[in-house]
């Protein structure tokens, strides 16, 4: 009825190849890995908001995580201050979320703060609300 099958599937699997092949990364090293990101790209918008020893301070977690220090932003996007405070406080608040989940008290403890400074910056120029 069918004709039997003479070459190997397309879809078999290739053979498995030894661990050391490729490089693995603990979950503990992934978190690292996305809070230093999410943490240097606050510093870019902390830095353009001109706010230099809280820039200084969120430098200083990325140093400790990458172990090499962050290159600082200098381009500016011509965003409005309150845009920038924004986007500050969705960053650190995904930061707060990283550093909670690997149990990285300082950096919570930074982006709790920084979150509340953003906030309390939004209320100042009354527009938390605005798009």
């Amino acid at each position: 009825m069918y004709e039997p099958i003479r070459a190997k599937s397309v879809h078999t699997m290739a053979p498995a190849t030894d661990a050391a092949d490729f490089p693995h990364r603990s979950r503990e090293e992934e978190l690292d890995i996305q809070l230093a990101g999410h943490l240097a790209a606050l510093l870019a918008v902390t830095d353009e908001l001109g706010l230099e020893k809280q820039g200084d301070r969120i430098a200083a977690q990325v140093s400790r995580l990458r172990g090499t220090p962050p290159v600082r932003h200098a381009a500016q996007s011509r965003a409005d201050a309150p845009a920038l405070h924004r986007r500050a406080l969705a960053l650190a608040g995904r930061a707060l979320v990283v550093a909670a989940s690997r149990a990285d008290t300082a950096a919570a403890i930074l982006a709790a703060e920084r979150m509340d400074a953003h906030t309390a910056a939004l209320h100042d120029t009354r527009l938390v609300g605005a798009p």
